[in-house]
């Protein structure tokens, strides 16, 4: 089931309304998002478990979730 802006701010919290857009228009679940918001803000301990690398929908969100901290790098 696609998400409503409500389910994407209940996983990331308060953020601006052109990132909700892009997440809902992934046609992600909330659960694919809840393990990009996992990867974006903790990849090395999800690697040391022993995670394989997200993929399709997932990558994609990580992707959207991290734009805004690779900008910032530049």
């Amino acid at each position: 089931m696609t998400m409503t802006s409500g389910d994407v701010i209940a996983v990331l919290g308060p953020v601006d309304e052109t990132l909700v857009a892009e997440v809902v228009a992934t046609g992600a679940t909330q659960a694919e998002l809840a393990e990009a918001f996992a990867w974006a803000n903790n990849d090395e301990a999800l690697i040391g478990e022993g995670r394989h690398l997200p993929a399709g929908r997932v990558a994609a969100l990580v992707d959207l979730l991290t734009a805004d901290e690779e900008e910032q790098a530049d």
